[in-house]
């Protein structure tokens, strides 16, 4: 058994327990026990000191291989169907498979290195993004993103590699398969769908989904069902699965109450909405309504980081602008939407997301000696997380009992030798785009 010491212990458990000083006992791949540290000793102890240990955060809507575009679609919204179609997907048409690892060990490496042990992807060249995360040691849910366009080829070709998928990691042990249709009445089809809910029930699997970024899902639907997007997704029995839905900020708050007793899961990417201009989804009516809700970055196109510190941040302030209200979402509440909320809405919630015994072993420990904690006694631990700190105070992370992070040295990964070969692969995508010209 070891035992991990620190000045803080956050738990994020159901009744709030803080332990100053405090540890987390672990054996195999399982916490045993956390409590305060006066009443624990043992032999095989790690003292991290000033350090906060808490759950690792989980990133429950991204994109990995989409760093490979960081930078690229400046000045465009990613979040309509013509933004994303003229500025990313005929980049992505013109990307080869072996341009995808470097790109994926980045994305992992930035999100150890900032605090996310778990994180929820959706893209197609899945079978180049798994061994990777294998190798990073992450925990993860990743779905096979599904664009069609109304083309019978492509549907039938993508429903058959994302069959494929979730058939190849059915015992995986860190890797859970969702399907992941890009988006429902907007680049797939009614006949898609349907096909996307049979490899939902086939495969016990979920739906991650991007969801009412500009409202043209209701739009499409008023003008061929006569209702909302919600409405109709309720009349074809989408909701017997689980369903992740990135972005929801242009849902009809009427349609909150339904959702509300679905297994709908709503993921705030606050920075996309906003570097797209295309606003901010009403959380508070969402928490209000009991919507259960997550925090994903979406891709670093859209976004630039990985750091889901400074997401919390972002949306902490921009629902208060958004509702005219100081604290509008409460710091805890949005630490707890960072880990058990992102834990719940991947079905992990009885394994990850607060540490408590017989949880698997996944945390994190931040630097208390850096800038942005003090006054102690003036501001409380969640609003320092939130509004004070970021990912760079993060210095240790494990995962299913394994250092993936320690003393600030990634473990599992080469973070310059995947840098190098993500700059090679950009220069191979840009030579392939000039002679596509």
């Amino acid at each position: 058994m070891t035992i991990i010491r620190a000045d803080v212990v956050l738990t994020v458990d159901s009744h709030g327990h803080i332990f100053r000083p405090g540890f987390v006992a672990i054996e195999d791949d399982r916490i045993v026990e956390v409590g305060s540290a006066s009443t624990r000793s043992g032999s095989d102890i790690i003292d991290l000191g000033p350090r906060l240990i808490m759950p690792g955060l989980v990133n429950a809507h991204t994109h990995t291989p989409m760093v490979l575009f960081r930078g690229i679609s400046e000045g465009h919204s990613l979040l309509t169907f013509e933004g994303w179609y003229n500025t990313i997907r005929v980049v992505e048409e013109a990307m080869t498979p072996d341009m995808v690892a470097p790109a994926v060990a980045i994305s992992c490496a930035e999100m150890i290195r900032t605090g996310t042990t778990t994180f929820a992807d959706q893209y197609f060249y899945t079978d180049e993004i798994v061994p990777i995360v294998r190798q990073s040691g992450m925990r993860a849910a990743l779905a096979y993103g599904i664009v069609e366009l109304g083309d019978d080829i492509a549907r039938r070709r993508e429903l058959a590699h994302a069959g494929e998928f979730l058939a190849s990691i059915q015992n995986d042990q860190m890797i859970k398969g969702w399907v992941g249709p890009h988006a429902f009445f907007v680049d797939n089809t009614e006949e898609t769908m349907r096909g996307e809910m049979a490899l939902a029930d086939r495969y016990d699997a979920g739906l991650h989904i991007h969801f009412s970024t500009t409202g043209e899902e209701d739009t499409y639907c008023m003008e061929h069902y006569g209702t909302t997007a919600v409405h109709q997704m309720d009349r074809m029995g989408i909701f017997e699965w689980p369903v992740l839905a990135a972005h929801c900020i242009s849902i009809p708050e009427d349609d909150l109450t339904l959702l509300a007793g679905r297994p709908f899961y709503a993921v705030i990417a606050a920075s996309a909405g906003m570097r797209a201009g295309a606003g901010a989804a009403p959380l508070k009516a969402m928490i209000e309504a009991g919507i259960n809700t997550a925090i994903g970055t979406d891709n670093v196109s859209n976004n630039n980081s990985y750091d889901l510190f400074k997401e919390m941040q972002i949306i902490g302030k921009v629902m208060s602008l958004r509702e005219k209200t100081p604290g509008a979402i409460p710091a805890e509440t949005i630490v707890r939407m960072a880990t058990l909320g992102g834990a719940r809405a991947l079905g992990l919630e009885q394994e990850i997301g607060s540490l408590e015994a017989g949880k698997k072993a996944d945390l994190i420990a931040l630097n208390l000696t850096e800038i942005g904690w003090g006054p102690s006694r003036a501001q409380d631990v969640y609003t320092a997380l939130v509004y004070a700190i970021s990912g760079m105070h993060v210095t240790d992370v494990m995962v299913n009992g394994n250092w993936l992070l320690r003393d600030r040295q990634w473990t599992t990964l080469d973070y310059r030798k995947a840098s190098r070969e993500l700059d090679e692969a950009y220069s191979a995508l840009q030579d392939k785009l000039v002679k596509t010209v």
